[in-house]
């Protein structure tokens, strides 16, 4: 994963400098939205370009010389695809920070208030954002559509790319909703986790990466046993971690998500468990300003209720099944060395702490 990290922020860094270079006569303004693409794309685990890549080598074998530059540049349109949706994501929810610095509307927010310009440094802040991430949103498709890869690969591949945007846009919108209302049942939150992050995360690359192997719609189906369920399991994972988290290793506030107010599967599960007066706190605290001893307080209903642990026995299950489909795949003639990074994969996408 290091040497792959490596030559796909390589990768990156290249098909930045040439949007950089086409970008240039646009002057200071446009110099300065790419270079926040820059810091939009840099760091995070990759899990998506890995799953990505996976997929690929399970069909065809660990691609090598250009077809390994063209699954690359495949792989990171996946890493440009989430940095669009975490820019638009800390919009909607008014995040401060993104990986340890500040969230894009705020960076350029603050850039507005110290240069004394005109208008509403917030309104400025959340137009660079919108902008920002539909910019990297177009380069996704470009990434894939100009990967190396003849068009007999790269137009299933981008079939895939055109369901994935519009599962995960989708699914924003029903996140949205469901903290506008103020409610969620579990069946609703687990709707909302599949669509907004389980089938992006690993489900949809799996698949892009063996449409680019040439694999058919039965082949598909069957990375979908492995790839639903393990994305599934790693957003679970995520919601722990929303709520439960190392501020200093996840690089978000302490109980993020309960002071952005989600409706995660977690806080379902805590709702309907807890006993009727800690729920009633539970419900009418989440999405305010919180205090550390109103966060402990909250997290300690939620663990009291019984859902973290439910939770960790979903995560548990749900990756259990995905290994299953994974090990059957590698008895059918899925590449062996392929399957064995998969399962490293799912390992480290289910019991990571950030």
């Amino acid at each position: 994963m290091a040497v792959f990290r490596g030559d796909l922020q390589a990768t990156l860094d290249a098909f930045l400098a040439e949007q950089a270079e086409r970008l240039a006569p646009l002057g200071d303004d446009a110099a300065r939205l790419v270079a926040e693409a820059a810091a939009s794309v840099s760091g995070g685990k990759r899990f998506r370009a890995a799953f990505c890549h996976g997929g690929y080598a399970a069909i065809a074998g660990t691609p090598v010389g250009d077809d390994r530059a063209a699954v690359l540049r495949a792989a990171a349109a996946l890493e440009i695809l989430h940095a669009s949706a975490l820019v638009h994501d800390d919009l909607m929810d008014a995040s401060d920070t993104r990986r340890g610095r500040p969230a894009t509307h705020r960076g350029f927010e603050a850039e507005h208030r110290a240069d004394g310009w005109r208008g509403d440094p917030e309104q400025y802040g959340a137009a660079a954002a919108i902008l920002l991430g539909d910019l990297l949103l177009s380069w996704a498709d470009e990434l894939v559509r100009r990967c190396g890869l003849g068009w007999e690969r790269v137009g299933p591949a981008l079939d895939v790319l055109d369901l994935c945007r519009s599962e995960v846009i989708a699914g924003q919108f029903l996140d949205v909703s469901v903290q506008a209302r103020g409610r969620a049942s579990v069946e609703q939150a687990t709707t909302v986790l599949r669509y907004k992050s389980a089938k992006y995360s690993i489900e949809r690359p799996l698949h892009i990466g063996a449409a680019l192997a040439g694999a058919d719609a039965a082949t598909l189906a069957r990375l979908t046993d492995v790839g639903l369920p393990l994305g599934e399991a790693f957003q679970l994972r995520d919601d722990l971690l929303g709520v439960f988290g190392d501020p200093a290793v996840t690089g978000k506030p302490a109980g993020d998500d309960l002071v952005e107010g989600k409706r995660t599967v977690i806080i379902a599960l805590a709702l309907d468990a807890a006993a009727p007066a800690e729920a009633q706190r539970l419900d009418t605290a989440l999405g305010g300003p919180l205090t550390d001893a109103e966060i402990a307080d909250l997290r300690g209903i939620i663990d009291g209720s019984g859902a973290r642990q439910q939770v960790e026995t979903m995560i548990e299950e749900l990756t259990g099944r995905a290994l299953v489909a994974l090990r059957s795949g590698r008895e059918t003639g899925w590449d062996a060395d392929a399957c064995a990074v998969l399962e490293e994969l799912a390992a480290a996408a289910t019991q990571r702490t950030a």
